[in-house]
């Protein structure tokens, strides 16, 4: 089992940044990819970033992929998301995934482990 622990939402305005983290723990040297995806109220919850663990490819939804990197510290377990220009519409849960399986399809929600999620609400 792999325990995934998000922090760094908050409240942020419009044209703001933020960095999240998602500290892994238990059987990390399991995982092969980590990534985050969000969910707003009465939506579903859509894919925004991922990372190859090893290799450290990086995938991103169009939506923020001028405006987020994702990154890991292996040797502390942990992935990040650095997300700048934030818009309302960012606004959501944003939640962290891991994946012990090798993957095709980085957007898809059918990862192992998720995390319990924080919160991002940007003003306008």
């Amino acid at each position: 089992q792999v325990q995934l622990v998000e922090s760094g939402g908050g409240l942020v305005q419009a044209g703001g940044s933020l960095r999240l983290s998602c500290a892994a723990s238990g059987r990390t040297s399991s995982i092969r990819s980590m990534g985050w995806f969000r969910q707003a109220p009465g939506k579903e919850r859509e894919f925004v970033a991922a990372i190859n663990w090893n290799a450290g490819n990086t995938y991103y939804a169009d939506s923020v992929k001028d405006r987020a990197t994702i990154s890991r510290d292996n040797a502390k377990n942990t992935v990040y998301l650095q997300m700048i220009s934030l818009k309302p519409e960012d606004t959501a849960g944003y939640y962290c995934a891991a994946d012990s399986r090798r993957r095709r399809d980085y957007s898809n929600t059918d990862y192992d482990y998720w995390g319990q999620g924080t919160q991002v609400t940007v003003s306008s």
